[in-house]
């Protein structure tokens, strides 16, 4: 098996991670042949005759002839015929759409074979996507769809340094340059999962039989079966950009295997029930209990043997490890413009009503509900503060690596090395700091899509190769998010609000993780915050201000998306105000901002001045252009509400107060600060 060598192409980008080998095959390295895809694997038939045959059954091998931009991962002729052979002989999926072959091998989707087509069209099109990918791009890890609307992941093996594709099938020739795209040899033919999430984990009984059962007790098991929908009726996408035609679901569940229950004493399902049964029965009570929503709503807690229940102990235990979106392990903590001194961190909404689990990129490593003293305050100025502020409470549960991840039909399973539960160290620890959330991290859409971090090209891809914004002042690679495509989102005015995602991939735009969401026209909507924990926050919006192109809005608060809950936060925001950034130091009239790099105390005293005008400048934590968000004047947060907020609904509605048919909204991301983190007595909030 030949080693992948293309370190010399990429060695800035990785070489600091994997140390290069020094017996470099020059055969493997970065080729131009003149050929198309088609030409090359019909010019190499002793290797790729099988895969070409798939390709032509259903007219792909004239698509890979002509113009375009591919990319195509090509299994040889020994890895199709050792797939197909392991469907032909499986004697346990043998209900599963791409098992019906007819013989083994390539004979098997012979021309007597009815669903030949079918399955050659699921092979063919989990090996191809609509752009061009590298393999230097691929190396620090990727979630890409192909063109059969499903996601690969690549990766590195840290043993032997070469690049696998969904765990299993290693490049062994790559960046095969042609002239419609590239083409990447692989060794195994790319396998994926036609079983629902619940199905997978039931199918690895020497890892999750407890787990299993559980699923099984709850009604679980048979509930998580959501794959995607389709009906969003006519959009208005006037600007042409791509609008996707259906919306893809699914689920992302945390698993501890059976030898993790059996470390903590847990070697059957009656010790699990039991040991739920002494996490949740009290978690509501009204003295002591710590599941806010639980004990504001006086919900009786079962340790009964009523498990399909949703509030009794065994369902609750497994609902806090389910989130309703698939994700990756990859993509579970985004990385992109942070600076190198800042912990990155994500928060999801899980299936127990109204919770959430914070997940840290620390070391590399992701950990769940990790929880440092004093997080996101600092004793020192423009800094992160000192360690002995910052003790480690509790280390997080690790979630095991890319390679232990499983990946069903409708989501991803995520092995993990400790006991997952929601108990006070959650809401009163992990969750009690500035919680900063990403715009497309508050749609789990986002993600089951694969749309969260997807690059311009391959937005390009999808929208055929177009480029939308005829009519509009921007030529870019948009995506328009029809209405009814995000269930926790309310459009008030049809057509009147045209929403947009923005799918940058640099920080040349001065964006949080890159992205943001645009939202054109006079536009009403409303979605729905995430929950946070009972207590008071500050509620602050994330924007970029921009003139002439930014509208005027008002923000309203609700409890549901109904109108007659909603009520107005504060005077209407003007986000085409840009603060006025001078050489002398003198703050904008409006906004307060200044330049805080000229000032000796580090915009210390500018910072409270913007606060008591409802302003606060940008985060440290990210950069624009290689600069902290700090510095750039147009970059600020609002702070639209300092309240009480229970652990449950509340809705923001935005509506824009002008008559701009161009006008945009920007949303780029939201934070719910508590009171003892904004007005602490001892520290201040951190820069970051």
């Amino acid at each position: 098996m030949m080693k992948l060598k293309y370190y010399l192409l990429g060695a800035c980008l990785i070489g600091c991670i994997y140390s290069c080998k020094e017996d470099i095959d020059e055969s493997n390295l970065y080729t131009f042949t003149g050929e198309t895809i088609e030409d090359y694997l019909s010019n190499r038939s002793e290797r790729f005759s099988s895969f070409n045959y798939i390709l032509s059954r259903i007219g792909y091998d004239k698509i890979l002839s002509a113009y375009g931009t591919y990319t195509c991962f090509a299994p040889t002729n020994e890895a199709v015929a050792e797939y197909l052979d392991s469907l032909y002989y499986d004697e346990i999926n043998v209900n599963v759409p791409h098992n019906g072959l007819t013989a083994p091998g390539i004979e098997g989707l012979g021309p007597d074979n009815p669903k030949a087509d079918s399955l050659c069209e699921d092979i063919a099109l989990f090996h191809l996507l609509g752009t061009k990918i590298l393999g230097v791009n691929m190396g620090n890890g990727m979630t890409i769809k192909t063109m059969l609307g499903r996601d690969i992941n690549t990766s590195i093996d840290p043993n032997s340094g070469e690049l696998l594709i969904s765990r299993y099938s290693t490049v062994t020739s790559m960046d095969n340059e042609l002239e419609n795209g590239v083409l990447h040899e692989i060794d195994h033919v790319i396998t994926r999962s036609n079983m629902l999430i619940a199905g997978e984990i039931e199918s690895r009984p020497e890892l999750f039989t407890i787990f299993s059962q559980a699923l099984s007790l709850t009604g679980l098991a048979d509930s998580l079966t959501a794959i995607s929908t389709t009906d969003f009726g006519k959009v208005d996408n006037r600007r042409n950009f791509y609008t996707p035609n259906k919306c893809e679901l699914g689920y992302t569940i945390f698993v501890e295997s059976d030898k993790t229950l059996a470390d903590k004493g847990i070697n059957n399902i009656d010790d699990l029930k039991a040991y739920a049964n002494k996490v949740y029965g009290k978690c509501a009570d009204k003295e002591n209990g710590w599941y806010d929503y639980a004990r504001n709503h006086n919900i009786k807690i079962s340790t009964g043997e009523d498990f399909r229940n949703p509030w009794n102990t065994l369902s609750m235990y497994l609902r806090y490890h389910i989130l309703e979106c698939r994700i990756s392990y990859n993509d579970l903590v985004r990385r992109c413009n942070e600076v190198s001194k800042v912990t990155a961190v994500e928060y999801y909404e899980t299936m127990l009503p109204y919770t959430m689990v914070k997940i840290t990129r620390n070391s590399n490593k992701l950990k769940l509900n990790r929880w440092i003293a004093n997080n996101s305050l600092t004793d020192l100025v423009a800094e992160l503060g000192t360690a002995a502020m910052h003790t480690v409470l509790f280390e997080g549960i690790d979630i095991s690596g890319y390679k232990d991840q499983i990946a069903a039909i409708n989501g991803y399973i995520h092995p993990v090395t400790d006991i997952l539960i929601y108990d006070e160290k959650v809401p009163r620890g992990a969750l009690n700091e500035r919680i900063r959330i990403d715009d497309t991290a508050l749609f789990g859409e986002m993600m089951s899509n694969s749309f969260r971090g997807i690059t311009e090209a391959q937005v390009r891809a999808l929208n055929g190769g177009k480029v939308g914004g005829p009519d509009g002042r921007h030529t870019a690679d948009y995506i328009r998010i029809p209405p009814g495509f995000f269930k926790y989102m309310t459009i008030y005015n049809g057509e009147d609000t045209r929403f947009y995602y923005f799918a940058h991939t640099s920080d040349s735009w001065s964006n949080y993780q890159w992205d943001e969401f645009n939202c054109m026209g006079n536009y009403d909507f409303a979605f729905r915050l995430p929950p946070v924990p009972d207590g008071t926050y500050e509620l602050r919006v994330g924007y970029t201000a921009e003139d002439p192109e930014r509208g005027m809005l008002q923000f309203y608060l609700g409890s549901s998306s109904d109108l007659s809950t909603m009520k107005a936060l504060d005077i209407p925001l003007d986000m085409r105000h840009e603060p006025v950034k001078n050489a002398n130091g003198d703050p904008d009239p409006v906004t307060g901002w200044c330049d805080w790099n000229i000032m000796d105390d580090k915009g210390v005293e500018s910072d409270a001045n913007m606060r008591n005008l409802g302003y606060m400048r940008g985060p440290l934590f990210y950069t624009f252009n290689g600069n902290p968000a700090r510095n750039h004047s147009q970059d600020l947060r609002r702070i639209i509400s300092r309240q009480e907020f229970k652990q449950g609904d509340y809705w923001l509605r935005c509506k824009s107060v002008i008559e701009n048919p161009q006008g945009e909204f920007h949303l780029d991301y939201i934070e719910f600060c508590p009171e003892n983190v904004y007005n602490n007595t001892r520290y201040v909030e951190d820069m970051y």
